[in-house]
């Protein structure tokens, strides 16, 4: 899984197409005010995940992860690390490195307790599913919570401790820790950015050869699918990016056209899908590219995030970049307009409240998939259900930032 969540202080005005410049490329080193990219690409990845998190979803056929390494935990992710430079950095700059990690402290706090009750909402909604339901099949079991309900004391233990991490329900713990590490990466900013850069480089590769794995329950010598020392590489590279350590990217046509050719041309190596169009159309191809596939299993594994998820997924950031123009251009002209002004306006709403968000809709995805399988998943089963799904975690975003403006506390 992040950011799935809300960490800018404040919310900016959204700029005119006429106010960008050549002088809006380079983003000033300290950012202090919301980016509509940053925005929007959360908000994409916000439906995404709820699709994709859907039992036996058809629509999961047509996600970003069926056509490439990398998938929205990306754009969670490090759209994740963009938005607490903005949130945190200013912290760390104006009042210092020890009340900085203070308020990174408070938000791992309100990230370890979502993820506690979000827990304990699903595990009871199962259970209830279970127990008073009429089902031929058993909910509990489908997310693997059999051992907690068997066994629940240690288990209870393990889920307080973040020992006891469940698949469906990692991408939280993953987020706490890497938050968790954004003192260490300031402090080493403070002796020069460059430090903090090949900190995360050193803590990548050190996961990627096995040498930081988390226990994710005691009965198995299984690890935290999301491996936190793996993601923060990701996650540091949006971080530094927005704080500057990382100049932007030359706009450069052919840097274009080699992230698109990358994109295409590792599609098959990457998605299932994908391999099997080809190997129906020229079988030969097709068995000589599923035969190179173990070759590259540690290049684009997930758990630790390979090398490959990290390249597939700065060549879709890249050309995302690209196409929104100099300063977001092309996007804010389309903002402008009627119809994507309502579009995107929606959209934002949803990726500034990420965190509200996509914590309803790890509960809602499992109730959605409760009614499918009582319904059957005809077209208009399937479709009526994700849309609903879409509304819902639009209304939980309005409500969230409705919430977050304490009208009780207004003079009027």
């Amino acid at each position: 899984m992040t950011s799935l969540s809300p960490e800018a202080a404040c919310a900016a005005s959204r700029p005119t197409a006429a106010s960008t410049s050549k002088a809006a490329e380079v983003a000033p080193p300290r950012a202090s005010t919301r980016d509509l990219r940053l925005d929007v690409a959360r908000g994409i990845a916000m439906f995404i995940i709820l699709i994709a998190h859907i039992p036996r979803n058809p629509w999961t056929l047509w996600i970003p992860a069926r056509f490439g390494f990398s998938d929205a935990t990306e754009i969670f992710v490090f759209c994740s690390g963009m938005a607490s430079a903005i949130a945190f950095g200013g912290s760390f700059d104006r009042k210092g490195w020890a009340l900085g990690t203070a308020r990174v402290g408070f938000r791992c706090w309100q990230v370890y307790w979502a993820h506690i009750c979000l827990f304990f909402f699903v595990a009871m909604t199962m259970a209830a599913l279970d127990t008073y339901g009429a089902f031929d099949k058993s909910y509990v079991n489908s997310l693997n919570l059999g051992h907690f309900f068997n066994n629940p004391m240690p288990q209870i233990v393990g889920l307080f401790t973040l020992t006891y991490v469940p698949n469906y329900f990692d991408i939280l713990p993953m987020y706490l820790v890497i938050l968790a590490l954004m003192p260490l990466f300031m402090g080493l900013a403070r002796i020069n950015p460059a430090a903090a850069i090949a900190a995360s480089l050193v803590i990548w590769l050190a996961a990627n050869l096995g040498m930081l794995p988390l226990p994710a329950e005691p009965w198995s010598d299984r690890q935290w699918f999301f491996n936190p020392f793996g993601w923060q590489l990701l996650f540091f590279t949006g971080f530094a990016f927005m704080r500057g350590w990382l100049p932007s990217p030359p706009r450069k046509a052919w840097i274009a056209w080699a992230a698109a050719a990358f994109l295409l041309l590792g599609s098959p190596f990457g998605s299932w899908k994908v391999l099997t169009w080809i190997t129906d159309a020229w079988p030969a191809v097709g068995g000589q590219i599923q035969a190179s596939w173990p070759v590259t299993a540690e290049f684009r594994i997930k758990t630790e995030f390979g090398l490959l998820r990290y390249v597939h997924f700065l060549s879709i950031a890249y050309l995302a970049w690209y196409w929104a123009g100099v300063g977001g251009a092309r996007l804010t002209a389309l903002y402008d307009r009627r119809i994507g002004h309502f579009a995107l306006t929606i959209i934002t709403k949803v990726g500034q409240q990420s965190l509200a968000v996509f914590v309803f809709s790890m509960a809602l995805a499992r109730l959605i998939g409760v009614v499918f399988d009582q319904l059957g998943r005809s077209g208009f089963v399937v479709t009526a259900g994700n849309l609903i799904g879409f509304l819902l975690i639009v209304t939980v975003a309005y409500t969230a930032s409705w919430f977050k403006t304490q009208p009780w506390r207004s003079k009027r």
